[in-house]
């Protein structure tokens, strides 16, 4: 149902509707109608299918976005709150969510990069973090475990990275607040 609203399928739609309403107006000899219409309809119908062949649907959010709203607008949750931000919103032109902070953490695979599956906000003691659960792909998971130190540090200050595997290919990365440090 998620796809079906996306802004690559409502391009396509309006377009398809302008190309459809243009040319019943063509055959029914209403020019001041059909030459705008399907002008402009093709034109957006063939983005709107561009923009479906590339577009990447947001991670799966496992709680409710009000849940933790206090929590995430600390200004001590800021980074976190805006990787939250950037993986539950429609990627376009990508192969996968947070692909270049992947790449620059060498957890990238040209082929077969890691796809973040789904991400949960946690409340750790009036603090706020971040479970992100991904399925491996072409990285193997000894690899992430040689970055978990450097995971951490790399999406915000204060941060500790936890690892847990969860199935063959699958695992979960929470970023976690540093016990202590406010």
């Amino acid at each position: 149902m998620q796809a079906l609203f996306s802004p690559g399928s409502l391009v396509t739609v309006a377009g398809a509707f302008l190309t459809v309403i243009g040319s019943i107006a063509y055959l029914t000899d209403s020019p001041n109608l059909s030459l705008p219409t399907i002008f402009y309809g093709i034109p957006i119908f063939i983005g709107g299918l561009a923009l479906k062949s590339s577009e990447l649907p947001p991670a799966k959010r496992l709680t409710p976005a009000s849940q933790f709203k206090a929590l995430r607008e600390q200004t001590t949750s800021e980074p976190l709150a805006k990787l939250l931000a950037d993986v539950v919103r429609w990627r376009y032109g990508q192969k996968a969510h947070l692909e270049s902070s992947l790449e620059a953490l060498k957890l990238w695979d040209e082929d077969a990069p890691p796809q973040l599956v789904s991400i949960e906000e946690l409340d750790c003691s009036g603090l706020y973090g971040l479970r992100l659960s991904f399925r491996c792909e072409g990285v193997v998971f000894s690899r992430w475990q040689t970055q978990q130190e450097r995971l951490g540090r790399f999406f915000g200050p204060n941060l500790v990275a936890e690892l847990e595997p969860t199935g063959q290919g699958s695992f979960r990365l929470s970023l976690l607040p540093q016990a202590g440090v406010a």
